[in-house]
């Protein structure tokens, strides 16, 4: 038989092989991620150059404080007189107008003394009438026997009477003039009286009108803490009236933060409830000691070991602007002061 003999594979002339190798494969690779690392660093070292400067800048001009709360008036609602609750008209966190009626004490007592009152006043104003009648008599009284003396002394001269009816008549002239003295004197004194119970009537109806509690201002109600029934004291705190209609921050600066801070400079406020929202506000005023010698227990640095502190000192900002009624700021949310140095 006849061998049969296969031709060698033809090779492409035209493209020629070319073996890539395993080191060269990984030098390329290192290369690309050392590059890659190279440009990560060279950008976070020009983007801390950047946020370094616009930092260091920044607080050359300006002084923050994140110590910093919105403030505002909260008004007492606190009884004047004594007594049983009769009715309570608002309830919590309720809107109130100015001169609202807020509640009511059981008023039946003090309607009973305005009525004594009225009584006595009545009484006192009969007695100066009873008094002044007894002037008149006493006065026609003196009158008639100044001519009962006069005549008397005329017949005297003329020896129709004795001596002993002169001196009678005398007596009884002054007698007469004593007793006006005194019917005076009485008018006097009922009309003192008459003083004296129209201000009994006029305090009964005062501690009358103190039975009704009224909002001294307009605002919400808050810190409600009285039914109907309780018994309360004059001076008891019952209720809160919480202002609406002016609020501010008080910021709580550094001492060391003090000597750059002046009347009238710019605030940007910033409320930790609106984070997307700044308020423009101004400095209005420094507080003339720090928060800390208002305290329940002020520090006494000349017994103990002593400590030093950075001591924080109020500062009050007040809005440029009103806020928002859809933005309302609440007393005592946290905010951020930024003071803009002049």
């Amino acid at each position: 038989m006849q061998e049969v003999r296969k031709s060698p594979p033809v090779r492409d002339l035209q493209t020629p092989r070319t073996t890539a190798t395993p080191s060269n494969q990984g030098g390329r690779r290192s290369g690309l991620r050392r590059i890659l690392v190279y440009g990560v660093v060279a950008a976070l070292a020009v983007a801390g150059a950047i946020f370094g400067v616009r930092t260091v800048v920044f607080y050359t001009h300006h002084i923050t404080t994140d110590d910093a709360q919105v403030d505002g008036h909260i008004n007492p609602v606190l009884p004047r007189v004594a007594g049983y609750v009769g009715a309570v008209e608002v309830g919590d966190n309720q809107r109130v107008a100015a001169g609202d009626v807020l509640l009511r004490i059981d008023a039946r007592d003090f309607k009973a003394r305005v009525d004594m009152a009225q009584a006595a006043l009545a009484n006192a104003r009969a007695a100066v009438t009873v008094a002044q009648a007894h002037v008149d008599a006493a006065k026609s009284k003196t009158t008639k026997t100044a001519q009962d003396l006069t005549r008397a002394a005329t017949l005297g001269a003329q020896r129709v009477v004795s001596q002993q009816e002169q001196d009678t008549a005398k007596w009884a002239a002054d007698a007469a003039a004593a007793d006006y003295q005194a019917a005076t004197r009485e008018v006097t004194v009922a009309e003192s009286q008459i003083v004296q119970r129209q201000a009994d009537l006029d305090y009964a109806n005062l501690q009358l009108s103190y039975t009704t509690l009224t909002a001294p201002v307009a605002g919400t109600v808050a810190k409600k803490s009285v039914e109907v029934g309780q018994y309360v004291q004059p001076g008891q705190p019952l209720m809160a009236i919480v202002g609406d209609r002016e609020v501010w921050v008080v910021a709580n600066f550094k001492e060391t933060q003090l000597h750059d801070i002046r009347i009238g400079q710019s605030v940007e406020v910033h409320v930790d409830a609106y984070p997307q929202m700044t308020f423009s506000g101004r400095v209005d005023s420094i507080a003339a000691a720090t928060g800390s010698k208002f305290s329940l227990l002020p520090p006494d640095n000349a017994t103990g070991n002593f400590v030093k502190v950075v001591q924080r000192v109020p500062v009050k900002i007040v809005f440029v602007e009103p806020p928002e009624a859809t933005h309302p700021l609440r007393i005592g949310m946290d905010v951020t002061a930024i003071v803009a140095l002049q």
